[in-house]
This record gives C-alpha cells, sequence and structure tokens, in this order.
C-alpha cells in the first residue's frame, strides 16, 4: 500500500501532481482509491483537504521523493509526510547567499567535512527525513558511516544546521525542527528570520539564544573561521 499525504500544517487545499510507480495510491479515510491501468508511470491530480493527514515508511518516502524531484519533501518521525512547494525568488536568493557562504569557507578550510544545500535530505536517528536548507557533517562521523548508511538520505544528523524562514513558515514548526535536530545530534543552528531580523541560535546543552538584527553569525568550534555576514540576507 502506498499513502500519500499532506502535512497538518498546510492549511489550504494543495493541487498536488503526482507519480504512481506499480503501486496503489489510497486514503485513510474516506475508502477512496486509485489504482492505476497499466503498470507503467501514472500521474494523478489530487486535492488534499486541509485536515487529511497521510503517512508514509521511509522506503514509499524514497519512491515518491524519486517520482517528484521538483517537490522538496519530508518525513516527520511518526511517518507523516510534509510537501513544501517550490520558494518564492526571495527565500531562494537568500537560500543562494547562506550556502554559497558555507560552500566558500568548505573550500577554504580544505574541504573539511561534507557541506550540503536545501536539496539535500538526512534520515535522522528518530526516523524523521529532513532536509535544512544549509548544513555541515564533520569528516569523522562522515567517513564512519557505512556504505548503506550514506544511501540515498544519508542516516546521520548534520552537526550543523541552517533553516531559514519564509512568509508562509510557522516559526513554531520550524522551532520544533531545531529542537529535534538537537535531539538527534547537532551541535550548532541558526534558524534565520528575515521577517524579523531575528536569529535563533541553538547549542547542544545550552539555552536557545535570540540576536535581534545581528550583523553576523559564527560558527563557533563546531565550524571554525566560518563568518555569515547577514547584509544579503536582511536585504
Amino acid at each position: 500500500m502506498f499513502i500519500l499525504g499532506l502535512g497538518k500544517q498546510h492549511r489550504e487545499s494543495v493541487s498536488l501532481g503526482v507519480e504512481i510507480i506499480e503501486q496503489t495510491l489510497s486514503f485513510p479515510r474516506g475508502q477512496v482509491t486509485l489504482t492505476p491501468t497499466s503498470p507503467e508511470t501514472k500521474t494523478f491530480l489530487l486535492e488534499l483537504p486541509q485536515n487529511l493527514a497521510l503517512y508514509v515508511t521511509q522506503e514509499q518516502f524514497a519512491t515518491l521523493a524519486a517520482a517528484n524531484r521538483d517537490l522538496r519533501l519530508e518525513r516527520t518521525a511518526p511517518g507523516e509526510l510534509i510537501v513544501n512547494p517550490p520558494t518564492g525568488w526571495e527565500t531562494g536568493e537568500r537560500n543562494c547567499n547562506i550556502s554559497g557562504e558555507l560552500y566558500l569557507w568548505w573550500r577554504n578550510s580544505d574541504e573539511t567535512g561534507k557541506a550540503f544545500d536545501s536539496s539535500t535530505g538526512f534520515t535522522l536517528p528518530n526516523g524523521a527525513i529532513r532536509s535544512p536548507d544549509a548544513s555541515w557533517i564533520s569528516r569523522e562521523r562522515w567517513e564512519a558511516l557505512t556504505a548503506e548508511e550514506k544511501g540515498t538520505f544519508a542516516n546521520i544528523c548534520p552537526d550543523f544546521v541552517v533553516e531559514l524562514r519564509s512568509s508562509s513558515d510557522r516559526l513554531a514548526t520550524l522551532q520544533a525542527k531545531m529542537r529535534e535536530y538537537l535531539d538527534n545530534g547537532a551541535r550548532l543552528g541558526w534558524l534565520i528570520d528575515p521577517q524579523q531580523r531575528q536569529v535563533e541560535i541553538y547549542r547542544l546543552g545550552l539555552a536557545v539564544e535570540v540576536l535581534e538584527n545581528p550583523a553576523e553569525l559564527s560558527g563557533e568550534d563546531v565550524l571554525p573561521g566560518f563568518v555569515l555576514n547577514l547584509r544579503r540576507v536582511w536585504s
């Protein structure tokens, strides 16, 4: 059984083109079932109501993600599928600047560890599959993974994560994600809110620090020498 779902935080009905590959698509409520007429790939247009929450296994998530590469998908620990539509140009530009600065630091620091952009998903120890807007993993932790653990969505939580709030994001939802990262192995996290010009800094074992309109952020001892100039993020 292949179950498709939208997260509860989506407050409006969404039209979603979904590719189903040799699977039966069904709703857990309402007894509505759509079955492909042939084993070939089919595309269905579904209207997903705001109160409908559906769930996928990790294997089903990987199949769905491969068939819908234009969407940024995530999975919560209980298995609820989160569908994030493409970002607007402002958020896309800010994401590009953040990932670009992280890449430049990585390249100039002997390419230590692994740096990733917002298209990368990770399977956290609690079973969730998350895609931070930018992230980094130390060389030691990455090399300790087996080939199987690296897989499509590597079984690891990054040491460093960034979440950038867009105009449609609920702050409470992003704050919960940041706490989830720390609970699963992250050492440093930045929740950047351009709307309020505010940054929440999450550190392992410490209280959250809130900065009002900071000019820059430091990678501290997790990413030594990394400084993010926020001028391009605020503008």
